[in-house]
């Protein structure tokens, strides 16, 4: 079976923001923007494997909808961070490549379903 790229990656950048969130606590006793890239951080994988089981094409692009929304969100908490000094560059500029990347492929994916639905 066919590896499914954008969950294996959704659910590794789910890995990291907790790894981050965890280091944001303890190192820099931040918890709130923190909390909030948690929650859209790992929301992104969660929606991701819901629409593994959809129960329509519409379904599936509703929650891959929904997946796009949580990681544009988790690049803003991320930005946000970097901005008010919480993250280094290098700490942000690698966890958003993969935000950007994972961005990017559910993006692909509803474009693709969208037309196929229209077929």
């Amino acid at each position: 079976m066919k590896e499914n790229v954008v969950k294996v990656k959704s659910f590794a950048f789910a890995v990291r923001v907790v790894k981050l969130y965890q280091y944001l606590c303890t190192e820099k006793r931040e918890f709130v923007l923190s909390k909030q890239l948690l929650r859209s951080g790992t929301s992104v994988g969660a929606m991701v494997r819901e629409a593994e089981h959809a129960e329509s094409k519409a379904d599936f692009k509703h929650k891959m909808g929904i997946a796009q929304k949580e990681i544009n969100e988790s690049i803003y908490w991320l930005e946000l961070l970097k901005a008010t000094e919480y993250l280094t560059k290098d700490q942000f500029e690698s966890i958003h490549a993969d935000a950007v990347e994972i961005i990017k492929l559910v993006t692909s994916i509803i474009k693709t379903t969208k037309a196929n639905i229209k077929h």
